[in-house]
């Protein structure tokens, strides 16, 4: 059932035991959630499910890898009782931090599609997704990703309503949509997930994301809270320098035309698949300025800057808007950014071994109980995978040895 490639470093019978052990506590930890014991016993039997080697997680496959005659339990724990997904989420918010938790983790926005039929699932529509790479009839969940030295695991998550849906009290009623959801947009559900982090004090020193999120008032909300972002742009967006010489003004665009040779500078945004993630990298820093006294971390000069890369096999550019702490390097910068390819990978491998896709309920809150529990398979896996594959200690700057006295 478990999937050794995880946990690469443990023998097989430690990883086994581990998983074992892993799963006993996940299921004690979300047993508050259900008012019966059948219900939490099917919740775990779903769990299961999920972390098992069938390669669709369909209602039907979970019932015969739980020896059940037909579908209902499993479609149950998504369609009928009484439990909240927003509690699960809370749940394996808590799960990740306490396995994966770094001062320096990066918090990391990104969206993907599910690809559905007819108009009756919450949320479809024909919109734009990533996942297909065109407009298509999909869902379009956003989520945030927790992204350390540890792993990485999805700590929160939100269906996106179309405005077609949230003006149209049939449908909304029709899937079980909350009478307080209205619209909101993609960067308006990104900041929600980000304040939630926020409140409950998750340590992460930045975020990260694509040109989806690099608009709006993420941009204000993270300097209020002291944390450093690395958010795409699209190239008309318009940069100006202060206090900077040489000034600069202009669309993104159009300074990545006026950088010098001189100004590239070749780093790799990580490791991929393939090797190292080698790109070109140019750093305009625009501003430092006194960062705003929300948080007493906050104390101190910033800098507001633009990040270019540009791929090495067709120049094709990709424009990113930054903020960080006076003095910080493009190499961090660029390290930030690669921190996105996590949840692509995240993305791929929740949909292809956990059943992220696969969900068949129709309602609001079908769905975000299928995507909490995948969000609870995958981070015990993230976990078990640390625990299994520790990483090398943080390297510490070593002081030069004392000159003997003479």
């Amino acid at each position: 059932m478990i999937r050794m490639s995880w946990a690469r470093a443990a023998s097989v019978e430690e990883t086994l035991a581990l998983w074992a052990a892993s799963l006993r506590e996940i299921k004690q930890r979300i047993r508050p959630l259900f008012t019966q014991e059948r219900v939490a016993t099917n919740a775990g039997l779903f769990l299961e499910g999920l972390l098992g080697d069938e390669q669709r997680k369909t209602g039907w496959m979970r019932a015969e890898a739980a020896g059940d005659p037909g579908p209902w339990r499993q479609q149950a724990i998504l369609g009928r009782g009484d439990w909240d997904a927003d509690a699960l989420r809370d749940i394996v918010h808590d799960y990740v931090i306490e396995h994966l938790a770094d001062d320096d983790a990066v918090l990391v926005i990104d969206e993907t599609g599910f690809l559905k039929q007819g108009k009756a699932s919450c949320g479809v529509a024909r919109q734009y997704t990533g996942s297909a790479g065109k407009i298509t009839n999909c869902q379009i969940g956003v989520f945030a990703a927790y992204v350390s030295r540890h792993g990485h695991a999805f700590i929160d998550r939100a269906l996106y309503l179309p405005k077609e849906w949230t003006d149209d009290p049939d449908r909304l009623e029709a899937t079980y949509v909350p009478a307080d959801v209205d619209f909101a947009t993609k960067p308006k559900l990104a900041t929600r997930m980000i304040a939630r982090a926020i409140a409950a004090s998750v340590p992460f020193k930045w975020v990260a994301g694509d040109t989806v999120y690099g608009v709006g008032n993420i941009e204000q909300q993270l300097r209020r809270a002291a944390k450093g972002y690395v958010l795409g742009v699209s190239s008309a967006h318009v940069f100006r320098s202060w206090g900077k010489r040489p000034p600069v003004a202009g669309t993104a665009a159009d300074l990545a035309r006026t950088r010098r040779s001189s100004d590239w500078k070749r780093l790799s945004a990580g490791a991929g698949t393939k090797g190292p993630r080698l790109h070109d990298w140019c750093y305009l820093e625009l501003a430092d300025l006194e960062a705003e006294q929300s948080y007493s971390a906050n104390d101190g000069l910033w800098t507001r800057g633009l990040l270019i890369r540009r791929r090495i096999a067709d120049d094709d550019l990709a424009f990113f808007t930054t903020w960080c702490p006076a003095g910080t390097a493009i190499e961090t910068l660029v390290a930030v950014e690669g921190h996105r390819w996590a949840i692509e990978d995240s993305f791929e491998t929740a949909k292809n071994e956990f059943g992220l896709d696969h969900n068949e309920s129709r309602s609001w809150h079908g769905w975000h109980r299928h995507v909490s529990l995948v969000m609870l398979a995958f981070a015990m896996m993230a976990a078990i995978r640390h625990r299994a594959n520790p990483p090398p200690p943080k390297k510490t700057k070593r002081r030069p040895p004392a000159k003997a006295k003479t």
